[in-house]
């Protein structure tokens, strides 16, 4: 795992573990690797993959089964996608919103590109003009 910027990489962590329950690489009620392991894999101090795991404990995400291991809440995936629907609409919308505003985009323009990021994401980078 490659970690980057000021954000601390406990919580880089946690977004990577969110990710893949998002994307099912871990199953609602599936067991995460060992603390040790997880540390091991991400190259990281054992301290800092338990804080992590004590984050999303404390979130509601994962759950400590003493002596078995942590295992992903039934309910995660849609607390992961509350969590970050509040963070998006918080942090970042008005910051958007303000860009669209300053490029002088219409909420057709604005539609009309979304539009065509649900048709293919992967091409997003090239979308250059606002017919």
């Amino acid at each position: 795992m490659e970690f980057k910027g000021t954000k601390p990489i406990y919580l880089q962590i946690t977004d990577g573990i969110m990710d893949q329950i998002l994307d099912g690489t871990y199953p609602l009620n599936s067991r995460l690797p060992s603390v040790r392991d997880y540390a091991t894999k991400v190259e990281v101090n054992a301290n800092t993959v338990m804080r992590a795991y004590d984050w999303l404990q404390q979130q509601k995400i994962i759950f400590n089964r003493r002596g078995i291991g942590f295992f992903i809440l039934p309910e995660a995936h849609k607390r992961i996608l509350e969590m970050r629907r509040n963070i998006f609409f918080h942090d970042e919308a008005t910051y958007f919103f303000s860009r669209l505003k300053s490029f002088g985009l219409s909420v057709d323009e604005v539609a009309n590109l979304y539009k065509q990021y649900l048709e293919n994401p992967m091409e997003t980078n090239k979308i250059n003009d606002l017919d």
